[in-house]
């Protein structure tokens, strides 16, 4: 099995069976996010404690693309500081639109460095993150890949 087939593995499996999937009682942090390009509606909710992500949790549909990037980002982000998470989000940025890694550990995230080479498909796997960010930050608005 190449490199590339496991990553694809990755994707499938958390597309088709989503980690971190339903609603959060007692989260501080709502937000909801929307890509009208492919149609992916998230809304993500976030416990968050002195600059912790302590649990998060999210519901919607979409993409296989857009909810297995939701199920690896609550799993990687789960009891890291807002900081790092920031760092983490640069990082899979760079990834997803260059291609390529940046020196740093996003581990299970490579698996979505091919979508770079369909830049309509970024929006799909930068929802959840962008919501994310929205949803630590207190923003009321809703998040629109437009």
């Amino acid at each position: 099995m190449s490199l590339r087939d496991l990553y694809q593995d990755i994707i499938v499996d958390h597309g088709k069976q989503p980690r971190n999937f339903g609603k959060l009682a007692n989260a501080n942090h709502c937000q909801m996010g929307h890509n009208p390009l492919c149609g992916d509606r998230l809304t993500l909710y976030v416990i968050e404690r002195n600059g912790i992500v302590d649990d998060v949790r999210f519901e919607g549909v979409g993409c296989a693309i857009s909810v297995a990037s939701a199920s690896l980002m609550t799993e990687m982000i789960k009891g890291k500081s807002v900081h790092e998470i920031e760092r983490i989000f640069n990082l899979f940025h760079h990834l997803v639109t260059e291609g390529k890694e940046l020196d740093g550990d996003i581990g299970k995230l490579a698996a979505f460095g091919g979508v770079a080479e369909f830049p309509v498909r970024v929006k799909c796997a930068t929802l959840a993150w962008h919501t994310l960010k929205a949803a630590l930050a207190n923003n009321l608005h809703p998040v629109t890949t437009e």
